[in-house]
């Protein structure tokens, strides 16, 4: 890592402030050499803004902007670093960047520069990947579990595991390498109830995936009806804008429309579908055949149904493709209109009376979905939301349970340390200590460039 890496840190469209970004020994005098503020850019005190002119390949000016040194190991990446602030227009940010890739600098990779964060120390592997994730946090909550997991939280929740784990490998090893020494001897009991603790802390991690899961990705969610239910009204609603067409001709909706909608502190990843009917061409059957399937690949169903007019052979169709979900519930719509419907009358053990013209009753929505898919967890780093963490600390948990299993069958102490050093191996996944590099590979493929 001695060469110097520059890239782009702020988006492609024109926005107010652009940032040219540099990382690696000696950036600072490679930068000075296109960018030139009233003494050598090399001298620059450290942490300060510097105003200055930049200058492109030509050697034209073609912005006055403020840099900034941050000096090993004081930075981000624990390198050298500095970034040029310069005013946001994509077209000049494009030739600062290749002004000092023609000085020698080399364009950064995606997540290079968090890579190289982790690789000099200044983060461990569940920290560089809370920072894509709190680039891509979707609701104020995701972004906050992210950033306390960028602070650390989960590494505090895993080290003292993995510590625990290490002080029983290092005992055993000790008793067994020095039986010379004055050691105290290796008991079953000392290491059963190493092995509980372990196992319980894991479990209550790996217990906050699937909140974890929602927040950070979203629930599945469909909304199931008979034509004119006015399930695209309610789309519209809750999405705030016209996301779909919605017209008083029945079959308006002929394939499924997916739209990310925020209700509340749960994100829906909420699907639109055709009116469940007997249809009357092709098309819309393959629409209804595409209902139906949503609805088996959903987490939560949203049974619509026109509440102005009495049930019918299609509501009852709708009602049992709906109940192949985890979660249903049924929203009378058109309450703004005489009812013939009783809510009493729907299968379902939540049935909210709404108007998706007006918005009647919608606020009742929020809470309900908070409860099943949230929950009182703070969002605060705790909450595991990551699949190949979760998948690390589920095969670390069930190396536990195999060494738990084995000291109770009276298996001799090395062999149930097999299974210890095999959970210590994937624990080390999580955090990085024993991580391989097409992991890290994968991981950082996420990130943009920049970052």
């Amino acid at each position: 890592m001695s060469d110097i890496i520059a890239a782009i840190a702020t988006g492609r469209a024109p926005c107010a402030i652009g940032i040219l970004r540099l990382s690696g020994p000696g950036c600072a005098a490679l930068t000075g050499r296109v960018f030139t503020p009233k003494q050598p850019f090399a001298d620059a005190p450290d942490r300060r803004l510097v105003l200055g002119l930049l200058h492109d390949r030509q050697g034209r000016v073609i912005d006055e902007c403020l840099g900034v040194v941050c000096r090993a190991p004081h930075s981000y990446t624990g390198e050298e670093t500095v970034e040029l602030q310069c005013h946001g227009s994509p077209a000049m940010l494009a030739a600062g960047l290749e002004s000092l890739l023609a000085a020698g600098a080399r364009q950064a990779g995606p997540g290079e520069f968090t890579r190289r964060a982790f690789l000099n120390g200044k983060l461990d592997l569940t920290q560089a990947e809370a920072v894509v994730d709190l680039i891509d946090a979707e609701t104020a909550d995701a972004a906050a579990n992210a950033a306390g997991q960028l602070g650390g939280a989960l590494k505090r929740a895993i080290e003292p595991v993995y510590d625990g784990l290490t002080d029983l490998c290092s005992h055993f090893h000790a008793v067994l390498d020095y039986p010379d020494e004055d050691i105290e001897d290796f008991g079953a009991a000392e290491l059963s109830g190493a092995l509980d603790r372990a196992g319980a802390a894991l479990q209550e991690l790996l217990a906050t995936y699937e909140k974890g899961r929602h927040l950070r990705q979203g629930v599945r969610a469909v909304l199931l009806g008979k034509p004119n239910a006015g399930k695209s009204s309610l789309l519209n609603r809750l999405a705030g804008y016209d996301r779909v067409i919605v017209t008083d001709i029945a079959g308006t909706t002929r394939d499924t429309v997916e739209e990310p909608v925020r209700v509340g502190r749960v994100l829906l990843r909420l699907t639109d579908t055709a009116g469940i009917r007997e249809a009357g061409d092709a098309i819309e059957a393959l629409g209804v055949a595409r209902s139906e399937q949503a609805a088996r690949e959903a987490e939560l169903a949203l049974f619509v149904c026109d509440a102005s007019q009495p049930l019918t052979d299609e509501d009852r169709r709708a009602i049992e493709a709906a109940k192949c979900a985890p979660r249903s519930l049924a929203l009378c719509n058109k309450s703004d209109l005489p009812a013939a419907v009783s809510p009493d009358e729907l299968p379902f053990d939540t049935v909210l009376t709404v108007s998706a013209r007006t918005g009647a009753g919608l606020d009742a929505l929020p809470a309900l979905l908070e409860g099943w898919f949230l929950g009182e967890n703070a969002c605060d780093g705790s909450l595991l939301t990551n699949p190949r963490q979760f998948g690390a600390l589920d095969r670390a948990s069930r190396a536990i349970e195999r060494a738990k299993t084995g000291l109770s069958l009276g298996v001799t102490p090395d062999a149930v340390l097999t299974d210890v050093e095999e959970a210590m191996a994937a624990l080390g996944e999580v955090t990085g200590r024993t991580v391989r590099e097409d992991i890290t590979n994968r991981i950082f493929e996420r990130f943009c460039v920049g970052k």
